[in-house]
């Protein structure tokens, strides 16, 4: 049965969202760690004239973390779940719309954002959408473009659960000008378009981030149960912008991921939330210490009055008594001295920090390599505490793989593609074919597919990853001309596995020495 919704009950849910979001002081705790992050630490604190200064060894911590589990080459591929000609050929065109989907929407720099504000906020959302208006090439119009969404912005319907795909509802919230909003749904056909009214963000954020004449904007997306398909509305505050409408998608178009899961919430905990009192500590001992030695650190003048009516060079300020020795008119004092134990546990807590972080010396880059294979097993010891945000990251682009696939199946309908040559065929035929093939410069067979056929097929998807620091695909070339020269493999095993960009024309020199070995066999038989 198909699920009534008006936007009264999309505020309500709203509501909630926000009363939830308050219980655990989300808003406060994305506040404040942002303000760490960029540096603004003393930020709602009377210093009374003190120094407030500030050493943000957070963020280099932050940035090395998310930089070592983005450092890897991400490449999202397509694979058939079994044999058959035609899975083998959606999944190449699958490959190939993935990489020009990533390349339009910048998804390697997102992913670094997208994982940034894991860290510091606790969560990292995307939003993806069908833009019919952008210019796909070839006379095509509409693309999909992908997003990143705030986590305070993203509310699930079930708070206990974490799990995208088993919401029964899920909002996002964006604030729109209400000028341009009004337009656009006067465009649209809302019959209600002039009761559109700006209002507050409801957000603790930094009152100057929000301007006046802004209107909040929700959009509702569910599952509806008869068909089966992502059902969508967009409304204001007791305005539906856009009535209910089916997005065609089997899928969710959100992906989701929590820094540090916390049990029975979406929403979880930024690493940057618990090292906040170590950067705090840090900070008022630097505080203290400069406040101790700008009052003390200077040697002070101490001079009879009774002798010398006044006295003042400046820095530490002379000190005038009347009486008592002074051995003649004036003596120096000596500065107080400072413990050392305040720089002592001042690198202490840092290095411990960015240690219990995996950010050691060696991950940093600051040891000495006096042992090759010692410093890479340091260095793969001390990536480890990443691994399982490492692994989270790729689950969230698989996540976001399945949901470009449902876009293609749903959106796409028949376009060209590019497919490689059915391998059987000697290369000689498909030169002579080449005008009735279609084949484009690269050697690749252009045919029109059907997308919507993805439904049906049954697909898997595997992330192709390299760790930049210990595969490469210069490593990789090496190793082949090593087995080549050694003899373990020919020629023709090296050719299969060399990456396209390394020889030109790959494919012709392998059929090409094929040719000459055949012509050989033949020649020998006769």
């Amino acid at each position: 049965m198909k699920e009534e919704v008006n936007a009264a009950q999309v505020w309500r849910e709203y509501e909630k969202m926000l009363d939830y979001n308050a219980g655990i002081q989300l808003d406060d705790n994305v506040r404040v760690n942002e303000n760490f992050f960029v540096g603004r630490q003393w930020e709602g604190v009377e210093s009374n004239g003190l120094p407030t200064p500030v050493f943000n060894f957070l963020k280099r911590v932050t940035l090395f973390t998310v930089a070592s589990c983005t450092s890897d080459n991400i490449k999202l591929t397509a694979s058939p779940a079994g044999g058959g000609r035609a899975a083998r050929r959606a999944a190449e065109a699958v490959n190939a719309q993935f990489e020009e989907i990533f390349e339009r929407n910048g998804i390697t720099v997102m992913l670094r954002e997208f994982l940034r504000n894991a860290a510091v906020d606790g969560d990292a959302a995307t939003y993806t959408y069908w833009d019919a208006s952008a210019d796909a090439g070839g006379g095509r119009r509409g693309a999909v473009v992908t997003e990143i969404v705030r986590n305070t912005r993203v509310g699930f319907g079930n708070v206990a659960d974490r799990r995208v795909e088993e919401q029964p509802y899920i909002l996002i919230k964006r604030r729109e000008l209400t000028a341009g909003l009004r337009e656009r749904a006067r465009r649209a056909g809302c019959a209600e378009w002039e009761k559109i009214e700006s209002d507050a963000d409801d957000e603790l954020l930094d009152s100057y981030k929000d301007t006046d004449g802004r209107t909040t904007v929700l959009l509702r997306l569910w599952k509806n149960g008869e068909t089966g398909t992502v059902w969508a509305c967009e409304c204001c505050r007791g305005v539906m912008l856009r009535s209910p409408w089916d997005l065609g998608l089997r899928r969710y178009p959100v992906t989701w991921m929590c820094w540090d899961n916390v049990q029975d919430s979406y929403h979880g905990q930024a690493m940057l939330t618990g090292l906040i009192p170590n950067q705090i500590y840090i900070n008022k001992l630097f505080a203290m210490t400069m406040t101790s030695l700008m009052m003390t650190a200077y040697p002070k003048i101490i001079y009879d009055r009774t002798r010398i009516a006044h006295w003042d060079n400046g820095i530490g300020r002379a000190i005038g008594v009347s009486g008592g020795d002074m051995s003649g008119v004036a003596r120096i004092l000596e500065p107080a001295q400072i413990s050392p134990q305040i720089a002592q546990f001042i690198s202490l807590t840092q290095e411990l920090t960015q240690s219990n972080l995996g950010a050691t010396s060696v991950a940093l880059g600051e040891a000495r390599p006096d042992n090759t294979s010692a410093i890479i097993a340091l260095q793969r010891a001390a990536a480890t505490p990443n691994e399982l945000t490492r692994q989270a990251l790729y689950q969230s682009v698989e996540d976001l793989g399945r949901i470009y696939i449902d876009f293609m199946a749903g959106y796409y309908g028949v376009r060209q593609a590019e497919f490689e040559p059915d391998a059987s065929l000697p290369r000689e035929v498909v030169d002579f074919a080449a005008g009735e093939l279609n084949l484009t410069e690269g050697g690749k067979l252009s045919a029109e597919f059907d997308f919507a056929t993805l439904r049906s097929l049954s697909m898997r998807l595997k992330l192709d990853v390299g760790a930049s620091a210990y595969w490469s695909e210069i490593a990789s070339i090496q190793t082949l001309d090593n087995l080549l020269a050694a003899g373990h493999i020919d020629i023709l095993d090296y050719l299969d596995r060399v990456p396209d960009s390394c020889v030109t024309d790959r494919r012709g020199l392998i059929e090409a020495i094929r040719g000459r070995r055949a012509a050989a066999d033949g020649a020998r038989e006769t």
